[in-house]
């Protein structure tokens, strides 16, 4: 938003209102947010960047309610990265079947 407020050389007050309203965001967060399988439960330090990867790209035009079973089945087959690595390309195009955008499952295995 613009701010109509002229800053003088030092601190400014925007830092402070933008310290507000992140600690409000987190604190609905942590009231409001969803369990989802590749978010870190609440009770684990961090979530798992190859669960977090994999979803991100499953989740490219695609809803959460669309991708939570492909999801499992593709973390039930391909737990790691090393895992997703190692399959063949046509295991895992078949096994992408059906959330569309096919060079989303080639790149993952070409990252991989």
């Amino acid at each position: 938003w613009p701010c109509r407020v002229p800053c003088a050389p030092g601190p400014c007050h925007r830092r402070g209102l933008t310290a507000s309203i992140s600690a409000l965001l987190l604190e609905w967060y942590d009231a409001n947010a969803r369990v989802l399988p590749w978010r870190a439960p609440p009770s684990t330090a961090a979530p798992d960047p190859y669960r977090v990867w994999l979803s991100e790209v499953m989740l490219q035009q695609t809803t959460v309610a669309a991708v939570k079973p492909y999801f499992a089945a593709f973390t039930a087959r391909w737990p790691t990265v090393e895992a997703l690595a190692a399959a063949d390309e046509g295991e895992v195009m078949a096994a992408w079947a059906g959330l569309g955008y096919y060079s989303r499952a080639r790149n993952l295995v070409a990252a991989a």
